[in-house]
């Protein structure tokens, strides 16, 4: 079907051109709202009407007839209809949806994957400061960032992954001392636990092993502590590597990777934080005020100009930002996607603005956001806000082992980022068809059980005779599988995996429906043959789309 689709749009073109020199340029299909008005849609004639000065009905009628009279029409199209002020409703033969099934099972786990292009992409994501465990709101970043990984590389980029690390700052600092604190006795509740002090369990757990002397090894690192309650120092490096080897195990048992990890300190000890800033000054781009250093962030938009060097000498967290966002475009990624917080929302105005001061070339709007809400989580009808490990909040961790990692992405992941969401545990668990993941996991289990119990080989059926698949639910299943390429280059454009997971629902329920209406298993070997190669087709696509949100696709259940 997807030839089927590429010869009718060059003969709407050629059809569109015929009418209006330079109107092919906008040939396009839609999807009618209505199923039962047709396969493919076509708004061409009105959009032609009012500059040829024509009826719109009179357009449609002159392209349905030209559009009639080509050899791709009369190939794979029953019948065009006109409908209201000048639609154009298309309805395929069989013959075209049957295509889809020797398309899909040809390309296997390349079908619905554009060429590589060349471009590049650089996706930042997680990107969680060394003081703690990856909390549920780091989950939903990591699920949405691997998932938009694997939606560009579905579309031919190039895609490189990374962590950027806040290892610099007050935050860490109040880590050092939180296990300061906890290796000389002290708990939170005692007069000398500062209010801003780490409370979780696992800052005694750092402070032991610091006391033991242990070695801790992350990505990038590895220290030794010293045992020493006064080398603050330290201990300020041994936590930063102990909770980067945390994270790691966090990332390990979400199976989400980087290819790398880039460190906020890296960018001070460079001299890359006091570079931007000089260039700034030398622009012409800042101002001094009541003894801080100020950014003209209004001149690009913003709504007030922001300070860039406090008082007491050091810098708002913006402007290391810069400095990095700078290293990306020097690196080469001309594409940068962030993935971060919406409490991150008014960091963007300013981040765009350094760019744009810093006036190395960085075009307006660079770097793409896609803000994510935080997540709440319901058990046994309660909504769950401690964990043991961390104390104030439900780690990544916590979630995967209460559920699984594939609940746990493909959950995450069926909201827009910016949905207010609620994972509900005991749905997670559920093995019927309300729980999302086990509906269309089962859907794929299902098929694997089908194609067992026949004991065939799948690559076989590529060259079954489909002309017998037209039954309405089958006709209705080839439809949704055409779906599946358009659906990915749409939802790579709109940062929206959760997209895919609404696609892979009705991919199921039009496989189950299917499955109700008619036996697979038949006597009649051609006709088994080509019932079998439908749902081979089918499985390959339920599992090149969980495949894109990092959920498995199970054979059996």
């Amino acid at each position: 079907m997807l030839q089927a689709k590429q010869d009718l749009l060059a003969a709407l073109a050629a059809g569109l051109e015929g009418l209006s020199p330079g109107a092919g340029e906008k040939a396009a299909f839609e999807s009618p709202k209505v199923a039962a008005h047709g396969d493919l849609a076509c708004t061409a004639a009105m959009q032609l009407a009012k500059p040829l000065k024509r009826n719109p009905r009179q357009v449609a009628e002159a392209l349905r007839e030209a559009l009639l009279a080509t050899p791709a029409f009369q190939k794979w199209v029953d019948a065009v209809e006109i409908a209201g002020p000048g639609f154009l409703n298309i309805r395929l033969k069989a013959a075209a949806k049957q295509e889809i099934v020797r398309e899909a099972l040809a390309a296997g786990a390349g079908f619905g994957q554009q060429p590589l292009h060349g471009q590049r992409v650089l996706v930042e994501f997680v990107s969680a400061n060394p003081t703690g465990p990856l909390h549920v709101g780091h989950g939903r970043q990591a699920a949405l960032g691997d998932a938009l990984c694997n939606l560009y590389a579905t579309q031919g980029w190039n895609v490189h992954r990374e962590f950027y690390y806040n290892d610099a700052g007050v935050q860490i600092q109040t880590l050092a001392t939180s296990v300061q604190l906890r290796a000389r006795g002290f708990k939170p509740g005692d007069p000398q636990w500062p209010e801003a002090a780490y409370n979780g369990d696992y800052i005694q757990d750092i402070a032991n092993d610091f006391l033991a002397k242990k070695t801790v090894k992350s990505d990038d690192r590895a220290f030794t502590a010293s045992g020493d309650v006064d080398d603050l120092d330290g201990i300020r490096q041994f936590a930063v590597a102990y909770l980067r080897h945390e994270q790691d195990l966090d990332l390990q048992a979400f199976a989400v990777r980087f290819d790398q990890y880039y460190l906020e300190s890296s960018l001070y000890t460079s001299g890359k934080v006091d570079t931007v800033v000089q260039r700034l000054r030398d622009n012409g781009k800042t101002y001094e005020h009541e003894g801080a250093l100020w950014l003209k962030s209004t001149e690009y938009g913003d709504d007030k100009d922001r300070v860039m060097r406090k008082g007491d000498g050091s810098y708002t967290y913006f402007v290391p930002d810069v400095a990095y966002h700078i290293t990306k475009w020097e690196r080469g990624f001309t594409k940068v996607v962030n993935i971060q917080g919406t409490d991150h929302h008014g960091t963007i105005a300013r981040v765009r603005a350094g760019l744009q001061a810093a006036g190395v070339g960085i075009p307006a709007g660079y770097p793409d956001y896609v803000l994510h809400t935080m997540v709440r989580v319901m058990r046994g009808g309660q909504e769950v806000k401690i964990s043991k490990r961390a104390g104030s909040y439900v780690t990544l961790r916590d979630l995967i082992e209460w559920t699984s990692k594939d609940a746990v992405r493909f959950f995450l992941l069926s909201r827009k980022p910016d949905t207010e969401y609620v994972f509900d545990v005991d749905l997670a668990l559920a093995q019927n068809n309300d729980n999302p993941v086990y509906y269309v996991q089962y859907a794929h289990a299902r098929i694997c059980s089908v194609l067992a119990a026949w004991g065939g080989a799948v690559a076989t059926l590529s060259g079954a005779d489909l002309s017998s698949l037209e039954h309405p639910a089958a006709l209705n299943l080839m439809l949704q599988l055409a779906r599946y390429p358009e659906v990915l280059t749409a939802a790579a454009a709109d940062f929206a995996p959760h997209d895919i997971t609404f696609y892979l629902r009705e991919l199921a329920a039009a496989y189950h429906s299917y499955y109700d209406s008619e036996r697979i298993l038949v006597d009649d070997e051609h006709l088994k043959k080509a019932r079998l190669a439908l749902v081979a087709a089918c499985a390959q696509v339920l599992h090149n789309g969980l495949a894109v949100l990092g959920v498995s696709a199970p054979h059996k259940m």
